[in-house]
């Protein structure tokens, strides 16, 4: 019975080298998305044989200075971050990269990231199928629950209640996502 020594960043399950040995062959730039409990973040990054280069980041928490009232972990959130990491890229002649999401998952908040990347005017590999609507990311839809929850004050309270805490009316939420939206669009990041 023989011994067959595995690489630690395999066996806690941290690393796909096949995916890593494909991003370094290309030689492009890649964004990766990571989502916490609490905050999005996003980084561009540069492969290399001695160790990768973080180019820019961006996070949920930079939203605030731009007046960002709303949840920092949601699709509305996680595109602001994109739309954010994308002004900053091309502030700095990044206009293209590719997405690697190395062992984790594609879920509708990395989308929701990579279309507001892509929003920005950054060219990026892409499906349209797998991005979600509009509707979902301006959140119409929390506006909607919003009002037609309003006349159980209680639960609304309860449910709004970090919007609430932030002076923000949930019926205004796409207004204000729209707001910030511009705010970013408006700045100049070079």
């Amino acid at each position: 019975m023989s011994y067959i020594r595995t690489l630690k960043r395999i066996r806690t399950n941290k690393t796909n080298y096949r995916k890593r040995k494909a991003v370094l062959i290309g030689r492009r730039n890649f964004i990766t998305i990571k989502t916490s409990n609490e905050h999005i973040h996003c980084q561009l990054i540069k492969p290399g044989l001695r160790g990768d280069t973080v180019l820019n980041f961006s996070n949920s928490k930079e939203l605030a200075k731009y007046g960002w009232k709303g949840s920092s972990n949601n699709l509305s959130a996680s595109f602001l971050v994109g739309l954010l990491i994308g002004r900053k890229m091309l502030g700095k002649n990044n206009n293209s990269a590719i997405l690697y999401t190395g062992k984790t998952t594609f879920t509708s908040k990395v989308a929701a990231c990579l279309k507001g990347v892509s929003s920005a005017g950054v060219e990026i590999p892409l499906s349209e199928d797998s991005l979600p609507d509009d509707n979902r990311i301006n959140a119409t839809h929390v506006s909607q629950y919003a009002a037609a929850l309003k006349k159980e004050k209680g639960l609304y309270e309860k449910r709004f209640s970090k919007l609430l805490n932030n002076n923000l009316d949930p019926e205004d939420y796409p207004k204000h996502f729209e707001e910030i939206k511009n705010k970013i669009l408006s700045i100049d990041f070079d």
